[in-house]
């Protein structure tokens, strides 16, 4: 499967914005951003112009940088979105929020989507008691997502366990820590997302 497995600093710098793949990383001032607040190359310091299809590129190339979806998949997403009753633009988004990896971060079972993605391949999760190794599932509500038992008691698992306590809960989702845990409520309504998109521009891209 395609993945991007270049330096992921250099898409917070060129979507201008942080969009936190790196996990501590991203908040301590190794951040490359925060060092580096202009697009990557020999003109990112130069002047841009951008077009009105550059600005709708963009808010689809963040979208999918943050929640790591390649352009096929993301389509797809889109028309699922498309096909559905209701804003296009607010349902793509619960879509990509509902996907496991995403899931696991926001539940601070790992401490980027980058990281869930990984863990997820190596087996290290389950939904509903079984194992599920596929980053693109999408859950529903009801369902329970958790550490395998086998993962919990290692020195990594222990100190994310740690980590995952200090974070915020968000209101969709229940976790319990002591059991490394989580069940999913509902999917979260647009104006609970903290996410830097701006979803109507990426609808008059696929408009077009």
């Amino acid at each position: 499967m395609a993945r991007y497995k270049e330096a992921s600093c250099r898409l917070c710098r060129r979507e201008g914005v942080k969009l936190y793949l790196k996990g501590d990383r991203c908040y301590s001032e190794k951040c490359a951003y925060t060092r580096k607040a202009y697009p990557p190359g020999d003109h990112g310091q130069g002047r841009q112009k951008i077009t009105e299809y550059g600005m709708q590129l963009r808010e689809k190339q963040k979208a999918r940088r943050i929640y790591g979806v390649m352009e096929k998949q993301f389509k797809r997403y889109f028309k699922e979105a498309d096909r559905r009753k209701g804003v296009t633009g607010e349902i793509l988004l619960r879509i990509l929020e509902s996907r496991l990896d995403n899931m696991i971060y926001r539940m601070g079972l790992a401490r980027s989507r980058t990281d869930a993605r990984q863990l997820l391949r190596h087996g290290h999760y389950m939904v509903n008691g079984r194992k599920v190794d596929i980053p693109s599932y999408l859950t529903r509500t009801g369902d329970v997502i958790a550490v395998r038992e086998k993962s919990k008691n290692s020195s990594f698992f222990k100190e994310l366990a740690e980590w995952g306590a200090a974070q915020g809960t968000v209101s969709w989702l229940e976790v319990d820590r002591d059991n490394m845990s989580g069940k999913v409520l509902r999917l979260p309504s647009r104006d609970e997302l903290d996410i830097p998109i701006t979803e109507h521009l990426i609808v008059e891209l696929y408009s077009r």
